[in-house]
């Protein structure tokens, strides 16, 4: 079964004023979300085959609830300037839908999804990405989203994520094995995003409002 990236979150302050830096940057937001039960939201900005998410706890109560807590989302948004990885990486299947999950995963059914369908999280530590499979997302849904950017640019080509311990988890390395992404260890967190394949070969460095970097 083949995988691919479908978003990517990255923990921010409460109401990611960091997302400012983005859309001054030439990048065109999205509709917001809050998820109830959960004590999340996020800032989205898509793109035609995926999406960066901007995340936060709005509910510290929510977040830290017996639904919520297998998650770690609170431990990791809170720790996200410390050990924690503030990254999610979320995957779908390439093709037809496949409710299998490609790693070993726990199934989580949030409040805010409806009841038929859950979410599978790949049961590993915080200093690692979260690794969340989402078997009824597909790229069709993705495409439908995107809305050009006055930058230009259009798809999400690669990525590689730094992390301050080496990811070592059979979940990551299903992930790295399937391409869907690269790692590599350094003194902090950075998540590296490839647009349209570098064809412009420019670097635009978000730190430090954001720990990401885009290659375009």
């Amino acid at each position: 079964m083949g995988i691919e990236l479908d978003h990517v979150f990255v923990c921010t302050a409460q109401g990611a004023p960091e997302g400012d830096e983005l859309v001054r940057f030439g990048l065109r937001e999205g509709q917001p979300n809050r998820h109830p039960g959960q004590g999340t939201a996020n800032r989205r900005f898509a793109f035609a085959n995926a999406m960066i998410e901007l995340f936060w706890v709005c509910d510290p109560q929510e977040a830290q609830s017996e639904v919520s807590r297998r998650t770690l989302l609170w431990e990791r948004w809170s720790g996200r300037e410390g050990k924690a990885s503030p990254f999610g990486i979320c995957l779908r299947p390439v093709g037809s839908q496949d409710t299998v999950p490609p790693f070993p995963a726990w199934e989580y059914r949030p409040s805010y999804l409806p009841d038929q369908l859950a979410v599978q999280i790949g049961d590993t530590s915080v200093e690692e990405p979260m690794w969340v499979y989402l078997s009824f997302m597909s790229r069709a849904y993705r495409e439908q989203e995107f809305i050009e950017h006055p930058i230009g640019i259009r798809k999400i080509t690669g990525l590689t994520v730094t992390t301050i311990r080496p990811v070592s988890s059979s979940v990551s390395q299903t992930v790295v094995e399937n391409g869907v992404l690269s790692t590599r260890t350094g003194p902090e967190h950075l998540l590296e995003v490839h647009f349209d394949g570098n064809r412009r070969n420019e670097t635009v460095d978000f730190r430090p409002h954001l720990p990401i970097i885009f290659r375009l």
